[in-house]
């Protein structure tokens, strides 16, 4: 199983709540896909982030965030993410996969999904192909990072399942 135990809970328990509720449950938090940090860091691309990958210049650095102020972040964050996928897929798709785009989106922007081979085979009907092609997406800067690796199997695994059993 590619989720740890508490973030595999947290997911069936957020099944029927929606896919953005899956989505922040996936994202956010100290079990979720971004791993929480509370204090401003760059990335492995050299971009200042904090929380839950909040990037942009309202980052104050050596400040310590809060669990409230990066659930807000979050929320505020993955609307653009959510926008972009609920505009471009054509086909109808689960709550658990809608939440992996979610996701995706959130990770590698909105602009890039949108040419993507991904939204291209989701809408001609090839579910199991787009799912795969988040393996695809895993270099920051030019290299190939391991946690990029792990979070789009994650994505993939969500995008795959076809209801919380196969979480």
């Amino acid at each position: 199983m590619p989720f740890s135990t508490p973030l595999r809970r947290k997911l069936i328990g957020a099944a029927g709540a929606g896919a953005f509720a899956i989505a922040t449950i996936f994202i956010g938090g100290k079990d979720g896909v971004e791993g929480r940090k509370y204090e401003a860091y760059k990335d492995v691309a050299g971009v200042w982030t904090v929380c839950d990958g909040h990037t942009g210049r309202d980052i104050v650095r050596y400040k310590t965030y809060t669990d409230r102020e990066c659930d807000a972040l979050l929320w505020k964050d993955l609307q653009p993410a959510k926008r972009t996928v609920d505009r471009l897929v054509k086909v109808p798709v689960g709550e658990y996969q809608r939440a992996a785009l979610y996701s995706f989106v959130f990770n590698v922007g909105s602009d890039a999904f949108s040419k993507s081979t991904l939204l291209r085979k989701l809408n001609k009907g090839d579910h199991a192909g787009a799912c795969e092609e988040m393996r695809g997406w895993v270099y920051a800067g030019g290299m190939k990072w391991k946690g990029l690796q792990n979070r789009r199997e994650m994505e993939r695994s969500m995008c795959l399942a076809e209801g919380k059993n196969d979480l």
